[in-house]
């Protein structure tokens, strides 16, 4: 009968740490998929270009997007890579100095 228990408290153990893994699992692959994605529209109003900018910009490999049905996505983290690789900081140390 102790072998049994033994048993018995050795699987739920088991088991627990099975749960465990599978929820962190679970979680990261829900991390992946967090990041946030908006649509051409938005890009588009977010950077003050046209249509056909954007349309370059894709055209070029310069942004990587995703397409649906015929609509564009893109990941924000993209956008904001675009634009940190495009930095020019200013010349001058301070705004408005002569």
């Amino acid at each position: 009968m102790n072998e049994i228990m033994d048993m018995i408290l050795t699987l739920t153990q088991d088991i627990k740490t099975v749960k465990a893994y599978l929820l962190n699992f679970h979680k990261s692959r829900l991390e992946q998929f967090s990041e946030e994605w908006i649509d051409g529209q938005v890009v588009m109003q977010t950077l003050h270009i046209s249509k056909r900018t954007l349309q370059s910009l894709r055209d070029g490999g310069v942004l990587p997007y995703s397409r649906i049905n015929g609509k564009f996505y893109y990941k924000v983290s993209d956008i904001e890579a675009l634009l940190e690789s495009n930095y020019s900081p200013s010349k001058s140390k301070h705004y408005g100095d002569q």
